[in-house]
Formats: structure tokens, C-alpha cells, sequence
């Protein structure tokens, strides 16, 4: 090597510079009903050395203002506001460096304001690559693919009756199915609707954007055979699979939690089955109104189902309570 070379940069070196100030287009999205391993998905794909991927940004919408022409932009008051939030944290990102990415401009379109936290997002984590997961972006997939035609979309889905079992005993329940008005009466054909709907949502939408984009899997495969999910992932992602993936847990795991906060997220626990199976954990008649109310689905999704013939009365609940459920979602003026 003579004086004037030098060494040659390594990609996430390259990256640094070439994005330095600027914005960076979403890679993917992580996206799921809620309870369904969208965290354990975020956890693995984090974890490969070429890919960081944000946390949850939802809230950052609702402090969004508006232009002339009635288009959401973001101004200095919108980044002090977000930096404010609880959630900011979550991103660790230092303040300054958020704040300055509205640069010298008094506000920014909020597709380039995103572009830009992205960005920063991957300088800050030394990756070329970075990616979200927001569950609840699962029913935005359309705007989501207007505003970055080439960003992909990995969609996980889980046993709704699994999911019932997580929801019924979940502390933020009545913020998601808890929050419809039918759950005080039928919480588990409510959370049966509210599955399904997050789900369809997802698979209809996702079927319209094509396999190059849209990416299916369910999380009792990637449980059953995390190696073989994960390279079939980086396939989808056109990354290289790397080991690291199966291994996010490694170094992280928490051994000092009491038995009542040792839940896998917050204990880091590596890949483990049987953390919920409605087989042994739901009582009869609660899967008999899960499944009167979306066996279709389930079949569609090939799972087994313990009542592929439901009672009368079981399904009669079912249709009572999705009309009641479906007039809830028109008076809140959400999409059917």
C-alpha cells in the first residue's frame, strides 16, 4: 500500500457518509396485530449487522400540523413536542441531533421529515439499512406504499385464539379490541372481530402490492424454525441471512426479573414456544365463539379448528355481535 492509499471503507462507513445530512427511504416495515410477535420479529431482523430497525412511530402523527394546502408537515413547535414525548426515548437519539434535522426551513413535508429521521436513525446505529415496526401500520399499508413505492412490508401473524388468549389478559387491552363497544358484553368474539380485521386488512392489501413487496409468515413457523424463516425473510428483504438473527437474545436475557414481570419482552428471552396455546389455556365455549365468529379465516390461515361445525347458538352470537361490532367501527368513521 503506497502513502497515499487508504484503507477502504466498510459499508456501514460508506453509509455514514453517503447519507450525512440527509434522508433515507424506509427499507421495510414490520407490521401485525398487536400480540402477534411483531416485537420478536423487530428483536431478530435488529439484530442483523446491516439493519437497524426504529421503533414504533405512530405517535409521531398526532403532532403533526398542516400546511396552506392542508398537507401534514412538521415545524419546530412539532419537534419540540415529539422530543417531549415518552416515546422519544425509546429511539435514543440525542436531542440536538432530532432537532436539527429540520435544518434551517420552517417546516418540512412530513414524508421528508421522515426521511430524514431515518436517516439519522441509521447513522446513529452504524447500519445501511433501516426498517420500522409499527403493528398498527398493518391497516395502512396503501398510504404507507404511496408514500415509499419501494419500501417492503413484512406482515406476522399469529393463532387468533393465541391472541385472545394474550388480549384477555393484557393491561393495554382497552386500547386496542377493548376499546370497541361490544367488549364489555363478548370481550373474546370482540377480540375474534378485531383479529380478523387487522389481519384481512393486512392480507388484502399486502395481496395487491405483489410478492416482491408484500412478505407473509406465520409466528408459529418462525417459532418451529427460526433458522429457516429467518433466511426465507432475508430472501424476501434481499439481504444476506446472518446468524445473528437467531441469536438476538444473546448477552440481552434477564435472569434478575421476578417470575411476575418475566415476560419475554421484557426479559429478552430467546425464541420459546409454547408461551400461549389455546388448547390446554381456553375454555371450550370461548373457542367455540372465536371460531363461529372467524373460522373462515382461521381455515383460510390453515389452522386446525376444534369446532369446524359450530352450535346455532354460538353462531347467532357471532352475527349479533359483529353487527353491533360493525355499526361501532361506521360511528367512529373508520374504514369497514
Amino acid at each position: 500500500m503506497t502513502n497515499g492509499d487508504k484503507e477502504p471503507m466498510t459499508e456501514q462507513q460508506e453509509f455514514s457518509t453517503r447519507t450525512s445530512g440527509t434522508g433515507l427511504e424506509p427499507h421495510h416495515f414490520i407490521v401485525g396485530c398487536a400480540r402477534s410477535g411483531t416485537t420478536l420479529l423487530h428483536r431478530i431482523v435488529d439484530a442483523h449487522p446491516l439493519v437497524a430497525v426504529t421503533p414504533e412511530m405512530h405517535w409521531i402523527s398526532k403532532h403533526l400540523e398542516t400546511d396552506a394546502a392542508g398537507g401534514p408537515i412538521v415545524t419546530p413547535r412539532t419537534v419540540s413536542e415529539l422530543a417531549d414525548h415518552r416515546r422519544f426515548s425509546h429511539f435514543d437519539l440525542d436531542r440536538p441531533d432530532f432537532e436539527a434535522l429540520l435544518g434551517m426551513e420552517e417546516s418540512l413535508p412530513y414524508r421528508e421529515f421522515l426521511r430524514r429521521l431515518f436517516g439519522l436513525y441509521g447513522r446513529s446505529k452504524d447500519k445501511p439499512v433501516v426498517g420500522n415496526k409499527t403493528p398498527a401500520y398493518v391497516r395502512h399499508l396503501p398510504e404507507l406504499h404511496g408514500l415509499w413505492p419501494r419500501s417492503r412490508f413484512v406482515h406476522i401473524i399469529r393463532d387468533g385464539r393465541d391472541v385472545c388468549l394474550s388480549v384477555l389478559n393484557w393491561k393495554k387491552a382497552a386500547r386496542t379490541a377493548g376499546r370497541y363497544a361490544t367488549w364489555e358484553e363478548d370481550p373474546v368474539t370482540t377480540t375474534a372481530l378485531w383479529w380478523e380485521r387487522k389481519v384481512r386488512s393486512g392480507h388484502e392489501d399486502g395481496a395487491a402490492l405483489g410478492r416482491d413487496l408484500y412478505h407473509e409468515m406465520l409466528y408459529e413457523d418462525l417459532i418451529g424454525a427460526p433458522e429457516a424463516q429467518c433466511r426465507a425473510l432475508c430472501d424476501f428483504l434481499a439481504l444476506p441471512y446472518d446468524p445473528a438473527m437467531v441469536r438476538f437474545s444473546e448477552g440481552k436475557t434477564r435472569t434478575d426479573l421476578p417470575d411476575a414481570r418475566r415476560t419475554p419482552k421484557k426479559a429478552w428471552l430467546p425464541v420459546t414456544s409454547g408461551l400461549r396455546d389455546w388448547r390446554t389455556q381456553m375454555e371450550a365455549d370461548d373457542v367455540e365463539r372465536f371460531e363461529a365468529a372467524v373460522g373462515d379465516l382461521l381455515t383460510d390461515l390453515g389452522y386446525e379448528r376444534a369446532f369446524p361445525d359450530p352450535g346455532r347458538e354460538a353462531l347467532a352470537n357471532a352475527r349479533r355481535v359483529r353487527e353491533a361490532f360493525e355499526r361501532d367501527i361506521g360511528a367512529r368513521r373508520e374504514r369497514p
